[in-house]
């Protein structure tokens, strides 16, 4: 014991200034994890809030009867069908528009880094209300494009595949901004003596891009992807601000599912059930990212 307390004496600065990350991290994230998995194994709801002797165990009940919800599966569909589609998206567009602007250094290439990065710090409320405009069916931006080339108007945010879509479209703009600048710090990052060894072999400047520029992305490229799929897992805010879910549960996230279930039907312990099923669904996607990571880099 005594040899503890002087070897604590001795390191104890370092723990000292861990200390309060260790504790936001516990207040924040571990012990709401644990009261999560806790209530995910009751019934618990409003009543049970007021009256704890209300609560009853119900053992697996709950994450059997999600995995038996209609609503449920629909909502995994839906956020597979966002991620497959969403997260190449949101890289590739990125990485072009970092490509783009990394060659410029005046003024009119500074002001279009701002206009990029400004969607992805701009007000979700204030995003849904002038795209709402824009997917408007009767006197929006989009159908009045399509009209000047003779495409009838679309129900962009009624048809249950086009509102898919459109929540997609209005995402990945909200998203390009933040990913491009991280391009863009890895681009300035890549040493000038890589190119000009190219330059002097005949290198052109698609075999410059493809064979320097894109591989030494890779880093950049991993930690992009695995931040966009994360969050694109747990796409909530564009479906609720702006289809509530609909039409027919077409845009239903499972993000969404838990909020419904959770903070409008009360239902509490069903969705604490819920959120452990998306819970291992983040986890396993981001250990298999990290597995193929490192398996490319041992090749």
């Amino acid at each position: 014991m005594q040899n503890f307390i002087k070897r604590f004496n001795r390191y104890k600065y370092p723990y000292m200034f861990i200390a309060p990350a260790i504790l936001l991290l516990l207040t924040f994230s571990i012990i709401p994890i644990i009261i999560a998995l806790v209530i995910s194994f009751t019934d618990i709801d409003l009543a049970g809030l007021a009256d704890y002797s209300n609560i009853q165990g119900v053992g697996f009940d709950n994450f059997i009867n999600v995995f038996k919800d209609p609503v449920f599966l629909k909502s995994v569909y839906n956020t597979l069908f966002y991620v497959i589609i969403g997260v190449p998206l949101v890289v590739l567009l990125a990485m072009s528009a970092a490509l783009l602007l990394n060659y410029g250094t005046g003024w009119l290439f500074k002001m279009f880094r701002v206009v990029y990065y400004m969607p992805s710090i701009t007000n979700i409320v204030a995003v849904a209300v002038v795209w709402g405009y824009l997917y408007n069916s009767h006197y929006g931006l989009f159908n009045y494009i399509l009209s000047l080339v003779g495409i009838p108007a679309q129900q962009w945010l009624t048809d249950p595949t086009l509102a898919k879509l459109s929540l997609i479209l209005l995402a990945v703009w909200k998203s390009i901004g933040l990913n491009m600048i991280i391009f863009l710090a890895a681009l300035q990052g890549i040493p000038r003596s890589y190119y000009e060894a190219a330059e002097i072999d005949g290198a052109n400047k698609r075999q410059k891009l493809f064979f320097i520029t894109v591989p030494l992305l890779s880093f950049a490229t991993f930690f992009v992807t695995i931040t966009t799929l994360i969050g694109w897992i747990q796409f909530f805010e564009e479906p609720l601000v702006m289809t509530k879910g609909g039409p027919l549960n077409a845009t239903m996230s499972m993000a969404l599912f838990i909020y419904n279930n959770g903070f409008q039907l009360s239902n509490f312990g069903y969705a604490a059930a819920g959120s452990f099923v998306l819970f291992i669904i983040l986890i396993i996607t981001t250990m298999a990212q990290f597995a193929l990571k490192k398996k490319d880099v041992e090749y």
